[in-house]
């Protein structure tokens, strides 16, 4: 731009300046995200007002992000922010408010998200949800956890297929492990806090899954859905 004479090298160096991110007061908006790591800053909606996080989506859009996802999004959140962007959509089951366009899934790709069981269905949501709007298209296997083994024996070609596979478990958290003897992909483990006393409100499925014998397992934090994302696969 400076080349073609539309700005001056003052303007651009203003402009190159800022670029990195935006500072709002209460919040420093990454723009730069996407060039460093593939992917666009997510927004953290719990503890925010929802003006809040309209403010960091208008400098995260404004800085050349195609699709803003905002988590732990509730109810009054969406209001407000449906208010603010013409293209902008709730997804309840996984607590995710989606900015904007989301790319067409990339056409090689797989990301396979298991559940254990129905309970760990909102944390799997929040992965699949953040898994479509980088791009992947996301295979759901769920409730088939180890209690009854053949329910996950009947998806193997499923899980085969897959380029990545999200594991989501509560209660022993053992099933990372059995999928990830039955892949040769990366197997991202995600706790669930769905269990009774001695779960420990996901501490136990977290151990389960950091002690893992499968050479192929990651693991993420408890009831962490946002964090078992990557580039599309």
């Amino acid at each position: 731009m400076v080349r073609d004479g539309e700005i001056a090298p003052e303007e651009a160096e203003k402009q190159l300046r800022i670029q990195p991110f935006v500072d709002l007061g209460y919040a420093k908006a990454d723009t730069h995200r996407l060039i460093r790591q593939g992917a666009t800053e997510v927004i953290y909606g719990a503890g925010k007002t929802p003006e809040q996080a309209a403010g960091i989506a208008r400098a995260l859009i404004g800085g050349g992000a195609g699709c803003v996802l905002v988590t732990r999004c509730d109810n009054d959140m969406f209001q407000t922010l449906g208010k603010e962007f013409e293209k902008c959509s709730y997804r309840e089951d996984a607590r995710i408010c989606i900015i904007g366009n989301p790319p067409e899934p990339s056409p090689n790709s797989c990301v396979a998200v298991v559940t254990a069981g129905t309970s760990d269905i909102p944390v799997a949501e929040e992965a699949t949800v953040t898994a479509e709007a980088l791009g992947s298209r996301v295979e759901r296997v769920y409730d088939v956890g180890v209690a009854g083994i053949h329910r996950l024996l009947s998806k193997v070609d499923t899980l085969s297929a897959a380029r990545a596979v999200v594991v989501v478990a509560g209660m022993e958290g053992a099933l990372p492990s059995v999928v990830g003897g039955l892949v040769n992909v990366p197997v991202i483990a995600v706790p669930t806090s769905v269990g009774y006393g001695s779960a420990f409100e996901g501490l136990s499925a977290l151990l389960s899954m950091m002690n893992s014998c499968s050479s192929n397992v990651s693991v993420v934090n408890i009831d962490n859905g946002i964090d078992s994302r990557s580039s599309p696969l």
